[in-house]
Order: structure tokens, then C-alpha cells, then sequence
């Protein structure tokens, strides 16, 4: 069962009440416990998918990926173009961060150096994809 994660920006100096039009929304396998299945992703790999939404600007979308190495023996990230990895995003500590509402997370973006931190605004079952 895949599930639609819902994050927004979270309180910053930019926006100091946060942000619900800024955020992902990600469809990925969660364990019990919330974190990331990389087990039944491996499974439902053509079904993790994400959206980028932020406030004027166009939709962005990409593909939830696991890639061994970095932090913790490997890597959470968004992937908006196979031929390139430039526009990619990468997620901090994601493999143990929990997906679970009110807890926060935070995504690096492709063409910035600081990180931004999320809220997880809604878990939910997601419509359709593999059980």
C-alpha cells in the first residue's frame, strides 16, 4: 500500500507562519512506524512519484529515488530529469525522519544551498498504484 504525503514549508524567516502553498506532495511506501519502506519501494518504484508546488511558480514533477551512499549508507531524493543530475533534490536524513503528521523534514533544492524545512501537513492512503 502506497501512501500520499502532504509536506509545507514550515515556519522560516521568510515566512514566519509558514507556507501551505509551498511544499511536495510524495507517494511512497511508509512502514508501521511511518518512515520510508526502501523494501516495497523497491516493489512500487514506478509509482513513487512527487510534485513540487510552490506559489508562483509551475507544478515540478519527479520520482521519489533511493540511491546507495551518502548519510546513513543512502540517499532520499527527487529526481525531476533521468539525464541529468543537476535538478535533483535531496532529502536529509529521510530514511529516518517519520512521515507522520506534524513532524517536520527537510528537502535541499536543486538550485539553492540551504535546506528548507517541511511540515507533514497529511498522511494518507494513496488512490490506485500496487496494495
Amino acid at each position: 500500500m502506497l501512501s500520499t504525503i502532504t509536506l509545507t514549508l514550515a515556519r522560516c524567516a521568510e515566512y514566519p507562519e509558514g507556507s501551505a502553498g509551498r511544499g511536495y506532495q510524495i507517494t511512497a511506501p511508509l512502514d508501521p512506524d511511518g518512515h520510508l519502506d526502501q523494501v516495497r519501494w523497491r516493489e512500487a518504484r514506478d509509482h513513487c512519484r512527487v510534485r513540487r508546488f510552490w506559489t508562483g511558480e509551475p507544478d515540478r514533477h519527479g520520482r521519489l529515488v533511493h540511491r546507495a551512499g551518502g548519510p546513513g549508507g543512502a540517499t532520499w531524493l527527487i529526481d525531476y530529469d533521468d539525464r541529468t543530475a543537476e535538478d535533483d533534490e535531496t532529502g536529509y536524513r529521510l530514511g529516518v525522519h517519520r512521515f507522520v503528521e506534524g513532524e517536520y523534514v527537510s528537502v535541499r533544492g536543486a538550485d539553492e544551498d540551504g535546506l528548507h524545512t517541511f511540515r507533514v501537513a497529511r498522511v494518507a492512503r494513496a488512490p490506485g498504484g500496487p496494495s
